[in-house]
């Protein structure tokens, strides 16, 4: 289908010469004529009541009918620039208007032209002026009337989101003439849709929007936009679940699950109901000839890996292979580590103290050297390995498999489209194999609806029993410093008794302070959420560091102790090795007290670990320390967690600590977390500039005009899943891809 020209892609050069288009799009990212008619009001201002200049009170918000007596322009005396004032009059009355550094208005305000002014009344050296007021002149000749001083004294006045370079006035001159370049449009709602619910066609809405005449207007524009913005979304969605239904893959049905079976035989503790019911969903979706896309969430410690694993088990049982794709080195390691321990013999085939049914557990990442690479290279492609754990290193074109069954992606949102395409095409010629993508961040409902509409959702809701859970306090360092103190006393104590503790910090420290290569994943400058009043302000302290921290607790609180240090950046055999000492209780050259960044969020196990504290704790969001404090706590022993901060108490970033303290119900905290940072965060949204996807339509509020577009977006696909009798919304879904802003889809 050859898709039409839409009036909305013209570029702005055209419409506001080269160089505004440029500061445009220097400033806010618009580059067409859509771009900036998508480029909302924030906000509409009223210009006030008409009145008198004799009337007038300071503070009052006003538009006046005057004429330009006469205009000066001087140098300011305390700095550099000018001031131009114009002196106005209602025949009976005068006063001034004052603007700062805008000299170019003098070829405006000519002495007899008359028009309307309007601003807020403020007082200088006794006397009364508007300082930058909007105004409209009237054409040379023109005297103007009553009625049109009261339209223009009743009209809003749309404020727009405005950068360094352009202004709000600005945007509202360009949207002016942009406006008069889209009389009809074709619209992306079709018509049914839009008179069974009563929304505005797309050119009404446009003007509705940036020139309304009344406040119902602005309501009537953002409620269709707003649908609009949701029935795209979940058109791109429905067309990508119709794309997986023509997939092919291999059904993958054991004829026996001995190897599975005698995994369940080990476990030292009783499945969930919850574990063995997404394990049928799982089981059910393989034995299918479409290839499953099945997204698996669950809060900290629910045992998702268990599942997982049982899933790559029934594939080996079936004659296929797995991949447990990880965001880091360290997270490989780890997963490599803990399924060879909970498979024991059975992953040790071809070794003596194997199993008589058995495979074999490959790691392969980016650091490993050239004999050992070689050797897990030809693990897989031979097909010995039955089960593959790596990082992006898996993704490399020289990586074969012998028959890739099923892909895991674990901690999905750290990897994009292209890497996970790239491990679903090393399967067999002309199939896919069956996927499985895995969250700890509990995802709340109407974001699963926006995001994964395209795949199938399973939840663990249970904690497994035998978890001892963790309690979380605030440590208010700046209030009660006594407290840090005990909290360091406390750390000591649970070292004394034999367990592990965590310490967390923002930053790497000793001038390491970008994030990790690809490789290492990780972002190790952790900062307070955006749109935080508390957030890291330029005269606020740098954020503790790692390495500068564990050499102060070596030498203080803590000498004595083994303190270590581990953070993205480090290479990878060295992590690999702090690991292993810090998880090892009896290892001689253990160690007692990890200092990190956040390179130990995600899937670290070490059940000795009954502490963390967590320093500069306002620099993380709600959801990264829930991962963060689900570190400790994790066997039969008691875990805590403080959250250090110097965040003032009825402050934004201490309420965010207040909340993670009160509950450890990930699902909870992920709503919390929606709500207090929209969907741009949560998504993973890309938010440079004003380029956004969403921008009327919040996730967290809007769950019933999501629920009511997937409806109508799955019959319009389902009907025309080309969108050919569509042409104007598949223009729409195709600039979305476009554009790139689809990013967010494949994130959480």
């Amino acid at each position: 289908m050859t898709l039409r020209t839409d009036p909305l892609d013209a570029r702005l050069t055209g419409v506001l010469g080269g160089r505004t288009a440029g500061a445009f799009e220097k400033a806010l990212s618009l580059q067409t004529l859509g771009d900036l008619l998508r480029h909302y009001p924030r906000r509409y201002a009223e210009r006030g009541e008409l009145t008198d200049l004799s009337a007038l009170r300071e503070g009052d918000t006003v538009t006046v009918l005057a004429e330009v007596r006469s205009v000066t322009v001087r140098p300011m005396r305390q700095r550099r620039g000018t001031i131009l004032e114009a002196v106005i009059s209602d025949g009976q009355e005068t006063m001034s208007l004052t603007f700062f550094n805008q000299r170019w208005r003098e070829r405006e305000l000519k002495a007899g032209r008359r028009g309307l002014f309007s601003g807020q009344v403020t007082r200088f050296r006794g006397a009364l002026q508007l300082a930058h007021p909007d105004f409209e002149l009237f054409p040379e000749g023109d005297a103007g009337d009553e009625r049109k001083a009261q339209e223009f004294a009743s009209a809003l006045i749309p404020i727009y989101p405005a950068a360094k370079g352009v202004t709000s006035w600005q945007i509202r001159s360009a949207v002016d003439l942009a406006l008069a370049q889209v009389t009809s449009l074709d619209d992306p709602l079709p018509e049914s849709v839009r008179t069974e619910r009563g929304l505005l066609p797309l050119t009404d809405a446009l003007h509705a929007i940036h020139r309304p005449a009344t406040r119902a207007d602005v309501q009537s524009a953002i409620e269709r936009l707003r649908f609009e913005e949701a029935l795209v979304l979940q058109v791109l969605l429905a067309q990508r679940r119709a794309e997986l239904r023509a997939l092919r893959a291999t059904r993958r049905v054991p004829s026996s699950t001995p190897l599975a079976d005698a995994f369940d035989d080990r476990l030292p503790f009783t499945l969930t109901e919850g574990q063995l019911a997404v394990s049928a969903q799982i089981a059910e979706d393989m034995a299918d000839e479409h290839p499953m896309h099945r997204l698996l969430q669950g809060d900290v410690g629910s045992g998702k890996t268990i599942v997982a694993l049982r899933a790559m088990l029934r594939v080996v049982d079936a004659g296929g292979q797995a991949a447990l794709l990880a965001p880091t080195e360290v997270l490989a390691t780890q997963h490599h580590r803990t399924i060879s321990a909970m498979l024991g013999p059975l992953a040790q085939r071809g070794m003596l103290e194997g199993a008589d049914v058995s495979t074999r557990i490959t790691l392969l990442t980016g650091s490993q050297k050239a004999a050992e690479r070689r050797a897990a290279l030809l693990d897989v492609v031979s097909g010995d390995a039955g089960i593959v754990v790596g990082t992006h290193a898996l993704l490399q074109e020289h990586v074969d498999f012998h028959d890739l069954a099923l892909v895991v992606v674990d901690e999905q949102h750290r990897f994009g489209v292209e890497q996970r395409a790239a491990l679903a095409a090393k399967s067999r010629e002309g199939t896919r194999p069956h996927v499985l993508v895995m969250t700890a961040t509990p995802i709340p409902r109407t974001v699963a609806m926006t995001v994964f509409g395209d795949v199938d959702v399973s939840t663990l809701a249970e904690v497994p029993a035998g978890r001892a859970g963790v309690t979380t306090h605030i440590v208010a360092a700046r209030d009660q410093p006594a407290l840090l103190a005990r909290a360091w006393q406390r750390a000591r104590e649970e070292v004394e008794q034999g367990h592990r503790v965590f310490v967390v910090c923002p930053r790497i420290g000793d001038g390491q302070e970008g994030g990790d290569g690809p490789e290492g994943g990780e972002v190790e400058e952790a900062s307070a959420p955006s749109g935080d009043a508390d957030g890291d302000g330029g005269d606020r302290p740098r954020a503790a560091a790692v390495l500068e921290l564990a050499q102060a607790l070596r030498e203080g609180p803590l000498a004595g102790l083994r303190v270590g240090v581990l953070h993205g950046r480090m290479p990878a055999e060295e992590k690999d090795d702090v690991m292993r000492r810090f998880a090892d209780t009896s290892a001689r050259d253990g160690i007692d007290v990890l200092v990190s960044t956040t390179v130990i969020e995600v899937g670290v196990d070490v059940p000795d670990a009954t502490m963390m504290v967590i320093v500069d704790a306002d620099r993380f969001g709600i959801s990264q320390l829930h991962q963060l404090r689900g570190r400790v706590g994790r066997g039969s022993l008691p875990g805590l967690c403080l959250l250090v901060t110097e965040a003032e108490a009825g402050s934004t970033a201490r309420a965010r600590l207040d909340a993670v303290a009160s509950t450890t119900d990930g699902f909870v905290l992920s709503e919390l977390d929606l709500d207090l940072r929209r969907e741009g965060d949560v998504l993973g949204s890309a938010q440079s500039g004003s380029r956004r996807t969403l921008r009327l339509l919040e996730v967290a509020r809007h769950a019933d005009v999501i629920a009511d577009a997937r409806l109508v977006a799955a019959a319009i696909v389902d009907a025309d899943p080309g969108l050919d009798a569509n042409p104007a919304l598949a223009h729409a879904v195709a600039t979305l891809v476009r554009d790139e802003q689809a990013e967010f889809l494949e994130k959480a």
